[in-house]
């Protein structure tokens, strides 16, 4: 499975940008994608998960994230998206796509990083 990720960049505190990652290959169903964050000097952490089966789509978030961010699908394109809204300085750091196969899997594909920096 191949990752690409984009939609990174330059906001000021409160705005918003979209991430995508759209995932090519052997794609399994049921499967799991998501995002995780890393600062520097700060160890990569979890941000928001989709996972996907036949009948549905479920969300979590971080605690920091929830409210602001918003993850999704379009299944038919293998593609997961992060609106990032009320973004803050403290959310600056290289955001990951990853991907599983399955519902409880940890992540073990993932996508070369794309910056996001919240100026205050």
């Amino acid at each position: 499975v191949q990752l690409q990720a984009s939609g990174g960049g330059l906001v000021q505190a409160g705005g918003s940008l979209r991430l995508s990652c759209a995932a090519s290959g052997t794609i399994f169903s049921p499967n799991s994608m998501g995002w995780y964050r890393q600062a520097p000097g700060k160890e990569r952490e979890f941000v928001a998960r989709s996972r996907r089966t036949a009948r549905n789509i479920s969300t979590n978030y971080s605690d920091s994230v929830k409210g602001r961010f918003t993850i999704s699908r379009d299944s038919a394109k293998n593609t997961v998206y992060l609106q990032m809204n009320s973004l803050k300085p403290e959310d600056t750091a290289v955001y990951y796509c990853g991907y599983c196969s399955g519902l409880g899997c940890g992540m073990n594909y993932w996508g070369v990083g794309t910056q996001v920096t919240v100026s205050s």
